[in-house]
């Protein structure tokens, strides 16, 4: 590949003046952020009176950070960014057989990496030590991804910008243990039941909501998130309200049970007992049911459906005058959408075992929402790029107790989890506004290049 060479840049004398004008700013504003947020912390003394602890040196951590990292910003990241542009532009980048093979062959090797994820991690810690990676690295990642590509439909592909999508969340979770409890239905019919209940509500919301658009949009979205978990929480006598619902009904595999009963895998199988088994077959499930969201997506994408649906996002005027049904375009994008985060909602329960309200609160939609932004909106590889970042680095968080050594015993990373998302989110936006991986490419193509003939280029007609 033709490696591009970019001269070193070199700060000039008003690009140091401005970095430093710009540091004093970004850090007189974070020091007003933050004083309050991290400066001050409360606490009880012996007498059980309620103080006020400084934290001075956490807070002076803050804003050095945001003033030394505006200046380099300012002198030495934006012209070399600059500088880099200008020499891709001049440049035309050879693509070698290597990178047009990983590119040709990408999804591949990521489907086969996920297909031995599970036997890796068991080979490396352990049965007993794989239950946190394939768990906390491997299932809650897949099930934010899955629900992230059905947010893709609603708001990537049709531009239709829902805050309340964790609602249809709820409404699988709950349908799955609600028929489960008083039906005794096995999971693999609830599953497909749970879809179909949560694209219908999708069909509900979608009728109030069509003649709205952007911020009026997202109100109405965000309300109907809200009107759910208010429901769940006050109508104790089907929900049983704050208390949730427990003992729900775990999923199977051809009817063998993942339990300590002579049926169950483990001893069908002669294996010493362990809760290991259930959440690798839990792992497989839900990559099974993220390459079915991803394969729909694509095939939808393809059809005349998909396209109206890019139609609508790029401009609801102009697709109403080619004569597109927005009526029906933006019931089936709220309706395919709700319908797998119902499927989510499903796996969710039946993983848990355990549902509540407190699971489907705004800010579970929010970050959905954010992993959808982060990695470019309509673009699958991107938002599943932007769930491994975004809910393996909270998972890793957890595991970095080194950070209480240099902020104190009384840190906790889990606190500062959405200052991390909005910081990630700030940076994401400056460097690469359309996400990691963001494109607004066709879906339909010419077969081969045409040159356009000079009459077409006349005044009056180009």
């Amino acid at each position: 590949m033709a490696e591009t060479t970019i001269s070193t840049v070199k700060p000039e004398g008003n690009l140091v003046q401005r970095g430093l004008k710009e540091g004093l700013f970004a850090g007189a504003i974070s020091l007003g952020l933050f004083v309050l947020f991290v400066g001050l912390k409360t606490d009880q003394n012996m007498q059980n009176e309620l103080i006020l602890v400084p934290r001075w040196g956490l807070l002076a951590i803050f804003v050095i950070v945001a003033a030394v990292g505006r200046f380099l910003s300012i002198v030495f990241l934006q012209p070399w960014l600059a500088a880099r542009k200008a020499a891709k532009a001049e440049e035309v980048k050879a693509v070698t057989e290597e990178e047009g093979f990983f590119r040709k062959h990408f999804n591949k090797i990521a489907i086969a990496a996920l297909v031995l994820y599970p036997p890796i991690v068991l080979s490396l810690v352990g049965v007993q030590g794989s239950l946190k990676f394939v768990d906390n690295f491997g299932i809650q990642i897949l099930i934010y991804v899955m629900l992230a590509w059905g947010l893709n439909i609603v708001v990537g592909l049709a531009g239709l910008l829902d805050l309340g999508y964790v609602a249809f969340y709820a409404v699988g979770a709950y349908s799955y243990a609600l028929l489960s409890m008083h039906f005794g239905l096995s999971f693999w019919v609830l599953l497909p039941v749970a879809g179909i209940l949560a694209a219908l509500w999708g069909v509900i919301l979608g009728f109030p909501v069509l003649r709205l658009r952007g911020d009026y949009l997202a109100i109405v979205t965000l309300a109907f998130g809200e009107i759910i978990r208010l429901v769940l929480i006050n109508w104790t006598e089907v929900t049983k309200g704050t208390f949730g619902i427990s003992g729900i009904q775990k999923a199977t595999l051809f009817g063998i049970k993942f339990d300590a009963s002579p049926e169950g895998f483990a001893r069908m199988f002669g294996l010493p007992m362990s809760s290991a088994y259930y959440k690798i077959f839990l792992f497989y499930l839900i990559l099974a049911l993220c390459l079915l969201t991803a394969y729909v997506t694509i095939r939808l994408r393809r059809m005349p459906i998909g396209r109206a649906w890019e139609a609508l996002r790029e401009d609801e005027i102009a697709c109403r005058s080619l004569g597109i049904n927005t009526v029906t375009t933006k019931l089936t994008a709220f309706a395919t959408g709700a319908m797998f985060g119902g499927f989510a909602g499903s796996f969710f329960a039946a993983r848990q075992g355990f549902v509540s309200p407190e699971s489907f609160v705004f800010l579970e939609s929010a970050v959905i929402l954010a992993i959808v932004v982060l990695g470019g909106m309509g673009s699958l590889v991107g938002i599943a790029v932007a769930a491994v970042v975004m809910v393996g680095g909270t998972e890793l968080l957890r595991e970095m107790q080194f950070l209480k050594m240099i902020f104190g015993p009384d840190f906790t990373p889990e606190l500062y989890r959405m200052l991390i998302f909005g910081l990630a989110m700030v940076i994401v936006m400056i460097f690469k506004p359309r996400g990691f991986v963001g494109s607004r490419e066709p879906t339909a193509f010419l077969k081969e290049r045409r040159a356009i003939s000079g009459s077409f280029t006349k005044e009056g007609h180009g």
